[in-house]
């Protein structure tokens, strides 16, 4: 697999355009997935997975193959996405300790008006992909990248630290840190906790309230889910999860939206990657 995508990466530097589409579609839905997690919203990951693909398209020719191409990307894209100043989380900061709050003053009845008459399951379901996302920001930037390639990709502490920058024992200790100050908030307040004070349906009501949740427009319902069997190319075996983590580790993966698809197929065949392509 790895020598394969090296002569992709030759091939696509050389000036093969259809090699550089398949080096690009290959990693497109492992920055997607990373960029959801890290930024919270589908619209914001869409946004910067656009130019995150870009960026690896313009500095391909820099990669040197010391490292697998799949952790090149993740280290582009992770540095990124800790930058990333445009998503609605960066201009509007969460803490636990917020987020707590509102889960506590956070439960209205949900109306059969409100709901549009959708399934509540359905509705319940989304809100728990939403809600998950939200609450990893409440982690500052990097501590949420080291805990979403820890934890809900399970990469192994070698593959992270390489990513990051860091030794592989400083990377543990951060995200043994991290893992706790998770699993002490969902604890308290994640039903899926077994043990937290909230739960997704009673949620419902006060999520559309506030339009955090809009039952004519449901985006996690609306992203195709990746075979699990497709994920061992993108991740690595981890060692073993704590229950809490679990919560986070079993959410599905996604494929990127057929908007980022036809995105790169467009900028692969325009004028502007004529020029890039030069360059390479």
């Amino acid at each position: 697999m790895q020598n394969e995508m090296f002569t992709l990466v030759d091939q696509a530097i050389e000036g093969d355009k259809n090699a550089l589409e398949d080096l690009i579609l290959n990693v497109q839905d492992m920055i997607y997935n990373l960029s959801l997690r890290m930024l919270g919203m589908p619209c914001d990951a869409e946004d910067a997975t656009q130019e995150i693909i870009v960026k690896i398209i313009t500095q391909l020719s820099t990669f040197r193959k010391e490292s697998s191409f799949s952790t090149w990307v993740y280290r582009i894209a992770s540095n990124y996405l800790i930058n990333y100043k445009k998503s609605m989380f960066a201009k509007r900061p969460l803490s636990f300790e917020f987020y707590g709050k509102d889960i506590d003053h956070g439960f209205i009845e949900a109306t059969p008006d409100a709901t549009q008459n959708v399934d509540e399951n359905i509705l319940a379901e989304e809100l728990k992909q939403s809600c998950t996302n939200v609450m990893l920001q409440c982690l500052d930037p990097e501590s949420r990248l080291i805990y979403v390639l820890g934890v809900m990709f399970k990469m192994n502490s070698k593959i992270c630290s390489e990513i990051l920058g860091i030794t592989s024992d400083a990377y543990r200790q951060r995200l043994s840190r991290i893992r706790k100050q998770v699993a002490t908030f969902l604890s308290e307040y994640c039903g899926l906790s077994q043990t937290g004070k909230c739960d997704c349906k009673k949620r419902i009501g006060y999520a559309i309230q506030t339009n955090r949740l809009n039952p004519n427009n449901l985006e996690y319902s609306q992203l195709t889910q990746m075979n699990k069997d497709m994920l061992p190319q993108y991740t690595e075996a981890m060692e073993e999860m704590d229950e809490m983590s679990l919560i986070f580790s079993n959410l599905p993966k996604y494929h990127s939206p057929d908007v980022m698809r036809n995105f790169t197929k467009q900028l692969l065949n325009s004028e502007s990657m004529k020029i890039i392509c030069t360059n390479l």
